[in-house]
């Protein structure tokens, strides 16, 4: 299946809503103090701003979505980001299969920022908006190849159980590979973590 087929974007049913109640503001860059500024700094200008489908930034400059709650820690949202970097680029991850896995825990954890920000990464991969309401609806989309179905069952797993049986295990190292099946497995906590936060501190 491929995206000519006749599921637009507007078509899609059941999209992560975002939080009615906004509980965080972005922070004003000009009253950042050097730590917090050196972070903004890094995630708005840096290669994740350039190849961000959605703005990492609104029109004051401030850090939007999961960004500008990394500010509130900042050490730590340092660590944070530069996972996401590392995961973003990593090459034990196909394009395809990581999109996949990304909007699966967009879906698990209803993060409208996550899905919104991976919808259209996803499409650029080659899935279909067919594919992408199978997954809004729990399924498993038609014409994945063996190691994204793998992908997608082992996500949800960790997802609901937080573990993988023994069965499962095998099945995704003999699908995946040990390095993608780490690479997968730090991508579900990452993209997890950052779900929590916005589900937390809920930024405009």
């Amino acid at each position: 299946m491929t995206t000519s087929d006749a599921t637009t974007p507007a078509d899609l049913r059941g999209r992560p809503r975002p939080p009615v109640h906004p509980r965080t503001a972005p922070s004003d860059p000009a009253g950042l103090d050097p730590v917090r500024a050196a972070l903004h700094a890094r995630i708005a200008t840096g290669p994740r701003g350039a190849q961000a489908r959605v703005p990492l930034v609104d029109d004051a400059g401030r850090l939007l979505g999961p960004f500008a709650t990394m500010l509130f820690s900042p050490r730590i949202g340092d660590a944070v980001q530069q996972v996401g970097a590392a995961l973003r680029t990593d090459d034990d991850l196909p394009p395809r299969l990581r999109e996949l896995a990304v909007l699966a825990v967009a879906v698990h954890h209803g993060s409208a920022f996550e899905w919104s920000a991976h919808e259209g990464l996803a499409r650029d991969t080659g899935l279909s908006g067919a594919q992408l309401q199978a997954l809004l609806d729990g399924g498993v989309p038609d014409g994945l190849d063996e190691a994204e179905r793998v992908a997608l069952t082992t996500v949800r797993a960790l997802l609901t159980r937080h573990d993988l049986g023994d069965g499962a295990y095998a099945t995704a190292l003999r699908a995946l590979g040990r390095d993608t099946l780490a690479a997968l497995v730090w991508l579900t906590g990452y993209y997890s973590m950052l779900a929590t936060a916005l589900a937390v501190f809920r930024p405009e």
